[in-house]
C-alpha cells in the first residue's frame, strides 16, 4: 500500500484509527445502498405534491439506478489514477451537496437531475471504499474480517432505507432527501482526518477514449434494460439504445486492446475468481431484486399490509445480515469462498422455492418468514465472500477496478433481473394490480426468479471445482517439494 501514513493490520487487534477507516467507508457505502431504497415509499406523496406523471415518478428510482450502474466502473478506475482518498472525499461532498437540493426543490425535472448525480456519486464513493479497506488490511483473515463488517453496512441499508421511508414519510416525503444530507457530512468530516493520503498510479497516461466510450455504453446499457419494461422490449427505441450501447461497448474493448494506459486492462478478467464473483454477483442480485419487487406487490397488494408494514417483513433478513456477517470471517478462513457462496446462493434458492406456496391467504409466520429467514442467512454467507473473492490477488493499483467491476455486475444484474421479472408478472397479470390478477403473474415471476437464482448456483459450483483442482496440484506438489529437499 502506497500511502503518507501507514496504518498497520499485522496486529490482531486494531487501534481507534484503522476503526475509524473502516466505520468511516462503511458508513458512506451503507448510506448509498440506503438511498436507493428509502425514496420508493414516499413516491406518491412526491406525485401529489409535484403533480408527476406515472413516467417521470419511475425516473426518480431510474435516474438513481443510471447514475450509480452506468458509471461504476469509470468511478473505480478514477479512483485508482486519481487517488482513492481524493475522489472519495469530493464524491461524499457531492452526494451531501445533492441530497440537499433534493430536498428542497419544487420541480420534477430538478428533483431527477439531483437522484442522477446521487447516483454519479455513489458510482465514485462504492469502488473508491472497497479499495481502500482492501489496500489499508493485509489481504487474509485480517481482511476478510474487515470485509465482512464493511459488507453489514451495504447488505442491511437498503432494508433500513424502506424502514426509514415509512417512518419519514409520515412527516413529509422530503425527509427521505434531508436524512443523508448530516450523516454524509459527518461521514466527510472522519473521513478527512481518518483516512490516509494514498499516492495514485504515477508515470501512466489518461484513456480518455476509453473512458467517454465505456461510460457511454454502460448508461446507455443501464438506461435500456430500466426503460424496456415501461415501452416495450420490441420498442423501437429499447432496441435502438441496445444496438448503439453494444456498439459503444465494442468500440470500448477495441479501444482498451490497444491503449498503452487503458482504463480497463482486460487480462485483469482473466481471472477466474474475479470473473466468477462478477457472474455470481450479477445473477444472485438479479434473483434477489426481483424477488424483492414482488414480495412488496403481494405483502401491499394481496394480504393488504401498509407500506411501512411491508418494510418491517424485510426486518428479519436485514437483522440476520447485521448480526451475522461480522462474525463470518472466520467460517470464510476455514471453507474458502467459493463454498461460503455456494452456501448462500442455495439458501436463497430454497426460500425462492419455499415462497411459490402463497395465495391470497398465506400467513406471514408460515409462508413469508421461512423464506426472509433463509434471504438473511444467503446474504450473509455470500455478500462478504463475493467482496473478498472480487479484490483477493489484485494488486493494490487495481482494487479500485476490481471493486467497480463487481460493483457493476451488481447493479446492471439487479436491473436486469427486475427487469425480467416485471415483462414476466405484468404479461400475466394482464398488467392489473389487483389481488386475483397479480396471484396469476406472481408464480411465473417466483418461478424466473428461483431459475436465476440456479444460475449463480451453478456459478458457484463451478468455483468448487477450481477450488478442488487447485487443491489436487497443492497436494501433489507437496511430496515432491519434499523429495526435493
Amino acid at each position: 500500500m502506497s500511502s503518507s501514513v501507514q496504518l498497520s493490520t499485522s496486529s490482531t487487534r486494531w487501534d481507534a484509527r484503522l476503526w475509524g477507516v473502516l466505520l468511516t467507508v462503511s458508513v458512506v457505502v451503507g448510506l448509498d445502498a440506503l438511498d436507493v431504497s428509502m425514496v420508493a415509499v414516499a413516491l406518491p406523496s412526491i406525485q401529489a405534491e409535484l403533480g408527476l406523471s406515472t413516467g417521470a415518478l419511475q425516473w426518480i428510482i431510474s435516474a438513481y439506478v443510471l447514475g450509480y450502474g452506468g458509471l461504476l466502473l469509470l468511478g473505480g478506475r478514477t479512483a485508482d489514477l486519481l487517488g482513492r482518498r481524493r475522489v472519495f472525499l469530493v464524491a461524499v461532498a457531492v452526494f451531501a451537496l445533492a441530497s440537499l437540493l433534493g430536498g428542497l426543490v419544487d420541480d420534477g425535472a430538478l428533483l431527477i437531475a439531483t437522484r442522477f448525480i446521487k447516483g454519479l456519486a455513489a458510482a465514485f464513493t462504492a469502488p473508491a471504499a472497497l479499495s481502500i479497506i482492501t489496500t489499508t488490511f493485509h489481504e487474509g483473515p485480517a481482511r476478510n474480517r474487515a470485509i465482512s463488517i464493511f459488507a453489514v453496512f451495504g447488505a442491511s441499508g437498503y432494508s433500513a432505507g424502506l424502514v426509514f421511508s415509512g417512518l419519514l414519510t409520515e412527516v413529509g416525503w422530503r425527509w427521505t432527501f434531508l436524512l443523508p444530507v448530516p450523516i454524509a457530512l459527518a461521514a466527510l468530516v472522519a473521513a478527512i482526518k481518518l483516512i490516509p493520503s494514498y499516492s495514485p498510479q504515477t508515470g501512466g497516461g489518461y484513456d480518455f477514449p476509453g473512458a467517454i466510450t465505456g461510460a457511454a455504453g454502460s448508461l446507455l446499457l443501464v438506461f435500456a434494460v430500466v426503460e424496456a419494461p415501461e415501452i416495450g422490449w420490441a420498442a423501437p427505441r429499447t432496441l435502438i439504445s441496445f444496438a448503439l450501447a453494444l456498439a459503444l461497448l465494442v468500440t470500448f474493448v477495441f479501444i482498451e486492446k490497444r491503449s498503452k494506459h487503458p482504463l480497463l486492462r482486460l487480462g485483469i478478467l482473466r481471472s477466474g475468481p474475479l470473473a466468477r464473483a462478477n457472474l455470481g454477483g450479477a445473477t444472485f442480485f438479479g434473483a434477489y431484486i426481483g424477488f424483492q419487487f414482488v414480495v412488496m406487490l403481494y405483502l401491499q397488494n394481496v394480504l393488504g399490509w401498509s407500506a411501512l408494514q411491508t418494510a418491517l417483513g424485510f426486518l428479519p433478513a436485514a437483522l440476520i445480515v447485521a448480526f451475522g456477517s461480522p462474525r463470518i470471517e472466520p467460517l470464510i478462513d476455514r471453507l474458502g469462498t467459493p463454498r461460503t457462496i455456494l452456501a448462500g446462493v442455495v439458501a436463497h434458492v430454497i426460500g425462492y422455492a419455499l415462497f411459490l406456496r402463497i395465495d391470497e391467504s398465506s400467513s406471514y409466520a408460515g409462508s413469508v418468514l421461512p423464506s426472509m429467514i433463509l434471504l438473511g442467512i444467503g446474504f450473509m454467507l455470500a455478500f462478504s465472500s463475493l467482496n473478498i473473492q472480487a479484490t483477493n490477488g489484485i494488486s493494490d493499483d487495481e482494487q479500485g477496478l476490481a471493486g467497480g467491476l463487481l460493483n457493476t455486475s451488481i447493479q446492471v444484474g439487479g436491473a436486469i433481473g427486475l427487469a425480467i421479472v416485471t415483462a414476466v408478472l405484468t404479461g400475466n397479470s394482464g398488467g392489473a394490480t389487483g389481488s386475483a390478477a397479480l396471484l396469476n403473474g406472481l408464480a411465473p415471476a417466483l418461478t424466473v426468479v428461483t431459475g436465476i437464482a440456479v444460475i449463480s448456483v451453478l456459478v458457484a459450483l463451478s468455483g468448487i471445482v477450481g477450488l478442488r483442482k487447485a487443491e489436487a496440484r497443492s497436494t501433489v506438489a507437496e511430496p515432491e517439494f519434499a523429495a526435493a529437499e
